[in-house]
This record gives structure tokens, C-alpha cells and sequence, in this order.
């Protein structure tokens, strides 16, 4: 590999877009997505998941398309378009077969696709390379070579970026193993790990965001038991964080696109597989009640108020699926404002990425764009549901100033000490 090396990137997320910016220091780089307005803004500088500066996309903005041509005469293809699930809870992985048909039109002899897209093991093999075989009409391993290596970036960490993040590879056989071995290393600074096979790589990132949604739904459910016992479990966590091997998970909402949906390709796979997964499934029933449990705690504390629901002004913090990140997507805030928005005489949203993002919430639902706009009303109750570093910066005594005589404040993540808040998670 040297310069010369053309490599394709499908999709251009906070996946495909940083690592596009990466390869383009030391190849031959294009980038393709199929949404023309995201070409269109990154051309101009313009990146709305904001993990790409200016600088960096002034690099590749000569190199950016939205046209299946760009594809052609490449020797890897790098694909890391999104994969979501249905509304049933069951994987989507149409974006995935839809690159696979186009790449597979462009496919050559001696040219390598490496998937970086989150699946359920063995779907790489199973699902993509029988496209990608029918539509080029050439043979695995024979005429080309396939690759997976997951995708780890954490968006909106601005410590831990994706040179700084060890990367696992795999590959159908071993030669295509030591190629893509070397072209990860040549960008990822914190080393490469390599695994036997594509579905080892496959099940080792499932299980990394499965891990995670598991302890959250417990540290959720920890939260509830020791609340009914009106133990403050911000001052149980920090005794038990003491301990040098307590893991330091906190409750909250769970969503995004990692997750709150990589455990239901798993469960998906394990019944294909005869199996029922008890505690996965487990761990995204308590998760996916965390809204409902947090609109009948409000409910519930404004009624021991003297306040009825029905005649309350209710503002909520924050709308993004995790702090400081302009992502929206599969936000469980929106399932809390669903549960309220009918049930109260108002209420109103803020977020500060609104200004970034236009169409991330329905209209219908009355969002604050500004935070001086926060500041004109009094609420009866306030949910800090994200707790954005701009959200600290206000402050609990000038949030705790907005609300009407027997308001209360939930701060579902803690982002203030227990003591400045009615309602904690």
C-alpha cells in the first residue's frame, strides 16, 4: 500500500466521516453517501455531528460525493453506513444490503470491502458476502477479499478519538487479515488487535454496548428500590465507587444508535439460534420503562404538592440521546415528552443543539431554540433529562428560580448534588 492506494468510505456518519478525514493523510480517499445534503454541507465546511472540524473537512471536501461512479476503480471498500432497528424491535439492515448491491456493481478482482457497521454475529458472511458474490459475479476468497472491523468511536468524546481507540480487525483469510491489519495501523496510534474470524469481531463489539445496557438497566432498577427507600443513591454509588473493582455505571435514559439497539440484534441472532436470552432481554425491558417510570414519579411528587398534572407548565432539559452531542437520533427524551405533552396544559423543550439541527423534534411540540427564551416562563415542574455542560453552566439556584411556589426539579442524571433536587434517577 502507498498513495496510490484508493479507498472508498460508504457512508459518511460519525463513523465514515472521521475515518475518511484519517485515511486521507496517507491515500487515495473518497468519500460516498447517498443523502446529496450531507455531501452538499460537508463540501462547505459543514459538519452537523460536529467530529470533524473545519480544518479537517477543508482536506477532503474535493472528495466528497453522492454519485455510485465515485465507486469505481477502488481497491477497498470501507463500509460503515447506519444499522438500525425496526419499529418491532428486529434488525434493518436495508442501508447495509443497498451498499453491498452498489459496491458489488464496482467490485474488482483483488479489491478488499470491510464492513465497520454493527451486526449480530455471522451476518457479514451470511447476508453481505452473497451480495456482493451475486451482483459482481466473482467468488470470496478467489477474487476478493472481506474484512470487519468494528466501529468504536464514542460521539461527542473529545478524549478519546478514533486514533486514540485500539481498533480489532478480521478478515475471510489470513493474507486479507495481514492487509487490513497493516491499513488500520498505518492511522490507528493506539495499535490493532486481530481476531480469528469475522464473527469473533462481530460478537465482540455486540456484547461491548450489550455489557453496558445491561449494568445501566441495573444501576435503573438500584435507582427505584433504593428511592422507594428514600436512600440517596447519588451517596450510594460515590461509598460504592470506593471500592477499586465497582464498575461506575450511572441510571439514566438509554438510546442513540449503540446502545439502545445493538442488544436487539443479539436477541434477534440467539432466537434464530433456539436460544432466549433471559437477562438481555431483561436489561432492555427495565431500560425501556425508564420514561414511563419517570413520568409517574413527576406525576406522583406533584400530586403530593397539591399540583394536578393537568394544570401544569412542564419544561424539559435537554433532548439529544447523551450529553454534549448533537445526535438526536433514537432519543428516549422523546418518548418522555410523548407521555407528557398530552397530559399537561404545557410543555416546552430546549436543548441547544436545536440551533444545529433543524427537524429533530415534530413541530408540533414547542421547542425552545434559545436559552434566553428558557428564562421567560415559570414551570411547575423542570426535567433535566441530558445533562449538557451548558445545562451546569446555568446552574441549580438559577434553574431552581424558574419554577413556581411547590415546583420540582428532576435531574435524572445528577448533573447537580442531590440536595438541589426533588427527583433523581
Amino acid at each position: 500500500m502507498n498513495k496510490k492506494t484508493k479507498i472508498a468510505i460508504i457512508g459518511l456518519g460519525y463513523v465514515g466521516l472521521p475515518l475518511m478525514v484519517e485515511f486521507a493523510k496517507k491515500f487515495a480517499v473518497v468519500g460516498f453517501d447517498i443523502n446529496s445534503t450531507r455531501i452538499s454541507d460537508l463540501k462547505k465546511q459543514i459538519d452537523e455531528t460536529m467530529e470533524v472540524n473545519t480544518k479537517g473537512l477543508g482536506t477532503i471536501k474535493n472528495n466528497l460525493s453522492a454519485q455510485p461512479a465515485s465507486l469505481e476503480n477502488q481497491d477497498f471498500f470501507i463500509v460503515t453506513v447506519p444499522t438500525p432497528i425496526n419499529e418491532n424491535k428486529s434488525p434493518n439492515i436495508q442501508a447495509l444490503k443497498s451498499a453491498c448491491k452498489m459496491i458489488g456493481s464496482y467490485l474488482n478482482k483483488g479489491n478488499c470491502v470491510i464492513f465497520e457497521s454493527t451486526v449480530y454475529p455471522g451476518l457479514t458472511e451470511e447476508v453481505c458476502v452473497p451480495i456482493l458474490e451475486k451482483t459482481s459475479g466473482l467468488k470470496l476468497n478467489k477474487d476478493f477479499s472481506v474484512g470487519y472491523s468494528p466501529e468504536r468511536i464514542n460521539p461527542g468524546d473529545k478524549k478519546r478519538k478514533l486514533t486514540q481507540i485500539i481498533k480489532v480487525v478480521s478478515a475471510s483469510n489470513p493474507k486479507a487479515l495481514l492487509l487490513v491489519d497493516e491499513l488500520y495501523s498505518s492511522i490507528i496510534t493506539a495499535g490493532t488487535h486481530k481476531v480469528s474470524s469475522i464473527r469473533a469481531a462481530e460478537a465482540a463489539k455486540i456484547i461491548e454496548n450489550t455489557q453496558r445496557d445491561i449494568n445501566i438497566a441495573l444501576m435503573n432498577e438500584l435507582s427505584m428500590l433504593f428511592n422507594k427507600m428514600g436512600i440517596d443513591f447519588q451517596e450510594v454509588l460515590k461509598a460504592s465507587n470506593t471500592k477499586w473493582n465497582f464498575l461506575d455505571f450511572k441510571p439514566g435514559l438509554v438510546g442513540g444508535h449503540c446502545i439502545g439497539v445493538d442488544p436487539y440484534y443479539l436477541t434477534f441472532k440467539a432466537r434464530q439460534e433456539g436460544y432466549e436470552p433471559k437477562m438481555i432481554n431483561a436489561g432492555r425491558t427495565t431500560n425501556e420503562m425508564m420514561p414511563k417510570h419517570i413520568f409517574l414519579s413527576t406525576k406522583q411528587r406533584l400530586k403530593k404538592n397539591g399540583k394536578k398534572l393537568e394544570e401544569c407548565t412542564g419544561l424539559i432539559l435537554g433532548a439529544t440521546f447523551k450529553e454534549d452531542c448533537p445526535d438526536f437520533r433514537n432519543s428516549k427524551v422523546e418518548d418522555v415528552v410523548k407521555l407528557f405533552q398530552s397530559r399537561v396544559k404545557s410543555l416546552f423543550l430546549h436543548d441547544p443543539y436545536f440551533l444545529k439541527q433543524s427537524g429533530a423534534f415534530p413541530d408540533h411540540i414547542k421547542l425552545f431554540k434559545s436559552q434566553e427564551a428558557v428564562f421567560k416562563r415559570k414551570y411547575d415542574f423542570i426535567i433535566i433529562a441530558v445533562p449538557h455542560t451548558a445545562f451546569k453552566k446555568i446552574g441549580h439556584s438559577a434553574l431552581r428560580q424558574l419554577l413556581k411556589k411547590k415546583g420540582i426539579l428532576f435531574d435524572l442524571k445528577s448533573l447537580f448534588p442531590s440536595k438541589y433536587s426533588e427527583l433523581s434517577l
